[in-house]
């Protein structure tokens, strides 16, 4: 029972890690925030059962963080969307011509559509 705890613990830290990359590569700030949210969001679940798993006399306790996560993460990320919307930031855009570079730069057939 206790390496299944450990194998969602790992899987966790990889979802941290997936959460710190897309923190990286996203343009915007709404890519970025929905990219740490739901890496950071499955990866506490994750890590939290798997302690939870892990030791079974704190199983309880887990999964209440569990549910207290699941109600505050996504309405901690909205507000902060909204108000990077209310203060004026600018979602990440291409041009129609910094498409079709994009394209033709990957080769892609259909870079004239």
């Amino acid at each position: 029972m206790s390496a299944i705890g450990y194998i969602l613990m790992i899987i966790g830290a990889l979802f941290y890690v997936l959460g710190g990359l897309g923190l990286v590569r996203m343009p915007d700030v709404y890519n970025r925030l929905q990219a740490a949210t739901k890496a950071t969001t499955l990866g506490t679940f994750s890590l939290v059962l798997g302690v939870g798993i892990a030791q079974p006399v704190w199983f309880v306790k887990t999964l209440l963080i569990v549910v207290f996560l699941t109600i505050t993460n996504p309405v901690g990320s909205s507000v902060l969307a909204k108000a990077s919307y209310i203060y004026g930031v600018k979602p990440f855009k291409l041009s129609k011509n910094e498409l079709d570079k994009l394209y033709k730069s990957r080769g892609d057939e259909n870079a004239d559509n």
